[in-house]
């Protein structure tokens, strides 16, 4: 999508209608994931690739489709046995495009949306796919405010919610509601495209504790990097799959590394000639959360080194020390856990508290 939005955005400043077919669900060897995208604009031009070559021409027919009749429709393509010809996917795999028309007044919202994606500003659009809602309707949800319907209150207040937490993993997907937005019914389904690159994870200390976080960063949608300066410990087959791995000392690699308001970092090494370089550079510079394992003395002797080093009360009083939540946590894999749930209620404003212990509402309403 990213690739074919400055045509797109001409078309739309210019009033010309346009279809756009967006893949919303991918299953086996699809080649191309949730997100992709292609669009028929005037004069018939073409830009964007939903399947590689396999189905385009059918989709163009269907993006034709749906700027004349103004409905959107909901489309998948498979292999064909019987046909080898037909339309199909030949890699074996299958994959579901919605297919809609696009102008200023189906989609106020577009050109902003076009316009902070280009601008390397974070955004969802939702989009619902099916069920007893306007197929094609959008929602456009910033971190601040949000744009469009999706046409029910209570499915716009429950996709908001869900949108802002895709959109700070950078995830996309297709979820599914009630009618009015009920978590544990599945009638409407809708897709939430993320423009946002995932956030990153960053683990200074290649020991089995990191293992166990790396790979729960990993599994909540985090792009992991694990950097020890150790070469014997810093090897890709101690971690999973995906994660990258440095041999570089901690305060130099996150020197020379970009970071930001969404970035984990998480020190492991609890050692203080690799610590404390390491988290006076931290600590001076945006992120999300910044964690360091250790005792309480050990806690209590970094945090004076790093007071000699000069870091002030307000620098100190983001670092996380000791890492994590009291869960009892004694394994690296219950650690990991640990600091998990430490990290999803600092982004998300959570106490902590077992929620047997709390009452009203477990997820606080969007706006």
């Amino acid at each position: 999508m990213r690739e074919i939005l400055p045509a797109l955005s001409a078309w739309y400043a210019a009033g010309a209608p346009f279809g756009l077919a967006t893949v919303v669900a991918v299953s086996r060897s699809a080649p191309r994931d949730p997100g992709a995208a292609m669009a028929v604009g005037p004069g018939d031009e073409v830009v964007g690739s939903v399947s590689g070559g396999c189905v385009e021409g059918a989709v163009f027919e269907l993006a034709q489709e749906v700027v004349t009749s103004g409905e959107a429709q909901l489309q998948t393509f498979g292999y064909s046995d019987e046909d080898a010809f037909a339309v199909g996917l030949t890699c074996g795999g299958e994959i579901t495009l919605l297919v809609r028309p696009v102008t200023p007044a189906l989609d106020p919202a577009f050109g902003e949306v076009a316009e902070t994606v280009a601008a390397g500003r974070p955004v969802t659009v939702a989009t619902v796919t099916d069920g007893p809602a306007p197929r094609g309707a959008t929602l456009a949800v910033w971190p601040d405010r949000v744009a469009g319907s999706l046409g029910a209150t209570g499915l716009d207040a429950a996709v908001t919610a869900d949108a802002r937490g895709e959109l700070a993993l950078g995830a996309t997907g297709l979820r599914h509601y009630g009618p009015r937005g009920e978590r544990r019914e599945d009638a409407v389904s809708v897709f939430l495209h993320s423009f946002a690159p995932p956030p990153r994870m960053l683990v200074f200390g290649a020991i089995d504790y990191a293992a166990a976080v790396a790979r729960i960063g990993d599994f909540l949608g985090y792009r992991v990097t694990v950097c020890d300066a150790r070469p014997v410990f810093a090897t890709p087959k101690r971690f999973p799959p995906g994660v990258e791995v440095v041999v570089d000392w901690p305060h130099r690699y996150l020197q020379g590394t970009d970071t930001d308001e969404r970035t984990v970092i998480c020190v492991l090494t609890h050692d203080p000639k690799f610590d404390v370089p390491l988290l006076q550079e931290a600590l001076r510079r945006p992120a999300a959360y910044i964690g360091a394992m250790g005792s309480r003395r050990t806690h209590e002797d970094r945090t004076q080194r790093l007071v000699d080093g000069g870091l002030t009360g307000r620098e100190l009083s983001r670092l996380r020390s000791p890492v994590g939540l009291d869960l009892g946590a004694r394994t690296p894999e219950e650690v990991a856990v640990s600091v998990a749930a430490e990290i999803v209620a600092l982004r998300w404003g959570g106490t902590g508290t077992p929620l047997t212990a709390t009452a009203g509402a477990i997820h606080p309403e969007a706006t």
